[in-house]
């Protein structure tokens, strides 16, 4: 029997979701760019993916239930970078790495601003995104580490203010089925070992020791990892305020392996 197939996002190397999975011989991890990750998963490459929020609704798939990458405030990694005021914002450069996090700014600045700023994509280097732009939408590393002048927009605590509701960026999913109880134990199972280990995980998290104290204080004061009742609460409205601004055809009914 061969093993289960996991997506996971490349950057994502070091963290408590995925952590000593590599070593568990009933799974075998591809790591990819989150776009590539859901494509992989779509085309059936894939038995289940660790993947952006926003390509549950692009198939008919089912939920690892208990493990997600969420917030409940402020998340760091997902940010707004602007100069000036925010109501002034009319262009936004888009890191478009992850499309949950296009679709969440485009929610969240309709609703705080009233209309759509233009939307342009572009590489994920700061000074240039906010030279062309008044605003730049910025995940991961370059999110987290920012530290120039920029007024930043935490896009999770934007969120969480608006709605009351956590906000969740990733999960474990795939077609209905393709994973057993077993297999669903054991990435539970991954987590918790994972949050036993986040010391060490910190050190390590991605080629950064340096900054181990900022990024133990990440994985454990900005980012949450169950998928309870109120995280598929805030799915639930990240879904409906997605389709309501026409960034995705339906809103899915949330399914579990």
């Amino acid at each position: 029997m061969r093993p289960l197939r996991l997506g996971v996002v490349s950057y994502l190397n070091a963290v408590p979701t995925v952590h000593g999975l590599g070593a568990d011989p009933r799974f075998e991890i591809v790591r990819d760019v989150p776009a590539r990750i859901a494509a992989r998963l779509h085309a059936g490459e894939i038995d289940l993916g660790l993947i952006p929020s926003i390509e549950y609704a692009e198939g008919e798939y089912a939920i690892v239930p208990g493990v997600a990458i969420a917030s409940r405030g402020p998340v760091r990694s997902v940010s707004l970078l602007h100069r000036g005021r925010l109501e002034d914002v009319r262009r936004v450069a888009v890191d478009t790495s992850s499309r949950t996090s296009a679709a969440l700014v485009r929610v969240l600045l309709r609703d705080r601003l009233g209309r759509d700023p233009e939307y342009t994509p572009m590489p994920p280097d700061v000074p240039i995104m906010l030279d062309r732009a008044d605003a730049a939408l910025v995940i991961g590393d370059p999110a987290l580490y920012y530290d120039g002048d920029a007024t930043r927009l935490d896009l999770g605590a934007e969120w969480t203010e608006r709605t009351g509701l956590p906000f969740v960026y990733a999960f474990w999913a795939g077609r209905p089925g393709a994973a057993t109880a077993d297999d669903v134990a054991a990435l539970q199972s991954a987590l918790a070992a994972g949050l036993a280990a986040v010391r060490q995980i910190a050190v390590s998290y991605n080629g950064h020791p340096d900054r181990a104290a900022l990024n133990e204080a990440y994985l454990r004061g900005h980012i949450s990892y169950a998928l309870g009742p109120a995280e598929l609460s805030g799915l639930r409205e990240f879904y409906a305020r997605a389709h309501q601004r026409a960034l995705i055809g339906r809103v899915p009914e949330l399914r579990f392996q």
